[in-house]
């Protein structure tokens, strides 16, 4: 998480990077997923953590498939976090249905 808030700046055309002052959690969801992924793979690897570029993505990317389509939650029922999405996709899909149908 981010450990300073952000302020306005006095220097003419600089800008503030990131939410209004008060507004912290925002960015909390993706702040956590880099913390699972530096704690869960990162610090299991011995030095030097990767061996190349493509190493680090291939890494990355199969972290990714595990915590969305293998990891349980127990915030939404112990259900795969892909599971649960498809799930609501689809609530989503039949109730714009149900109002799309004309009344009798």
């Amino acid at each position: 998480m981010l450990t300073r808030p952000c302020y306005a700046t006095s220097r003419p055309g600089s800008r503030t990077v990131g939410s209004r002052r008060g507004e912290c959690c925002d960015n909390a969801q993706a702040e956590s997923l880099w913390s699972r992924l530096k704690t869960e793979v990162l610090e299991a690897r011995d030095w030097p953590v990767f061996a190349d570029l493509a190493d680090a993505q291939a890494s990355v990317a199969d972290y990714f498939d595990f915590y969305n389509h293998e990891r349980r939650r127990s915030s939404i029922g112990y259900m795969k976090p892909y599971q649960f999405h498809q799930r609501e996709l689809s609530n989503i899909t039949l109730f714009s249905c149900m109002i799309a149908l004309p009344l009798k």
